[in-house]
């Protein structure tokens, strides 16, 4: 049975994922395919998953084209989250990970996007206040599509603020931008050190470097800052600590939705109310075990718990 506050998930650019294993990918001359896999997508479908798959009461909302629906109302229905979006003409994007298991490399090809109308915003925005009671969680993740302003998410978080509901942003560029403006700000971002280093304007080059700008934003007004460094591990920063995760070594099969997995470790670690060391541990191997397998969500919970204490926690002293 699930238990504690509810979740919802925002994707305003969902995918089907469609994975291919390729070894020795190489661009200009023929490739062998040697697996395929494809399942629903994009970064706020991938974080409802985990988050399913942990235990916790989530549903999911954003944008789903109507002409092949069925691959994402199976995958609800399967991991028991609930059904929040909004049905708009065309198809939902196809997003291409092309896994080369030799060097343990992705490549992603991406497809356009849905564009939403503007009354299809509307309806959208309807749905969000109908499931913004007090002291749910949001988690809104991913790109914004085109025709959508960047300032989306920041006027998401403005709603939500004033709905007493924590938001947690995980997009990069303007859109991540816009949403830091100071009266606005999420509770939580979770952007990677290419991400805030683009978003600062200057290079983040070794874990000092990174924990001094993530405290920067925090002093600002956000209440946690996670900036994901991939195999190096991440640097998780509150108001009172900043630690260095170093996940476990594990064998990559991809890396699609690492990140989306270590941000629903991150809100279920926080909606617990565990310290910032926990919440490290708990996101750090959610990120670990995601790259282990295929697809979104937890097939095997008990290799998940194996990987918790193997991760590697240390102080990052200013």
């Amino acid at each position: 049975m699930k238990s504690g506050p509810p979740i919802v998930t925002v994707t305003l650019n969902p995918a089907i994922d469609q994975t291919l294993h390729i070894p020795g990918f190489a661009a200009g001359r023929v490739n062998r395919v040697t697996a395929s896999h494809s399942h629903a997508g994009g970064k706020g479908i991938n974080v409802a998953c985990v988050l399913a798959d942990l235990g916790h009461p989530v549903t999911a909302t954003g944008f789903l084209g109507r002409k092949n629906v069925d691959v994402f109302e199976a995958a609800f229905e399967r991991k028991g989250i609930g059904d929040g979006c909004i049905r708009i003409e065309g198809e939902t994007r196809t997003g291409i990970k092309i896994v080369d298991p030799l060097i343990g490399e992705t490549t992603d090809v991406n497809f356009p996007g849905l564009l939403p109308t503007q009354d299809e915003m509307d309806a959208l925005l309807r749905r969000i206040d109908d499931l913004a009671a007090p002291g749910a969680w949001f988690v809104l993740s991913g790109s914004v599509p085109a025709g959508l302003p960047d300032d989306v998410y920041a006027g998401l978080i403005a709603t939500l603020r004033g709905k007493e509901c924590p938001a947690v942003l995980d997009t990069s560029g303007p859109p991540l931008r816009a949403a830091l403006a100071p009266v606005i700000q999420p509770d939580v971002i979770k952007p990677n050190v290419e991400e805030l280093s683009a978003l600062l304007g200057r290079p983040l080059d070794h874990p000092a470097a990174v924990r001094d700008a993530a405290a920067s934003l925090v002093a600002s007004g956000m209440k946690c800052v996670v900036v994901s460094m991939g195999g190096e591990g991440a640097v998780f920063v509150d108001r009172e600590r900043a630690l260095l995760a170093r996940p476990p070594l594990v064998e990559v099969r991809s890396t699609v939705g690492a990140g989306d997995a270590m941000v629903a470790g991150i809100v279920s670690a926080l909606i617990q109310n565990l310290p910032l060391d926990e919440v490290a541990r708990t996101a750090t191997a959610c990120g670990a075990y995601a790259v282990t397998e295929i697809g979104a969500g937890f097939a095997d919970p008990a290799a998940y718990r194996n990987l918790l204490g193997r991760v590697e926690i240390e102080p990052l002293e200013h």
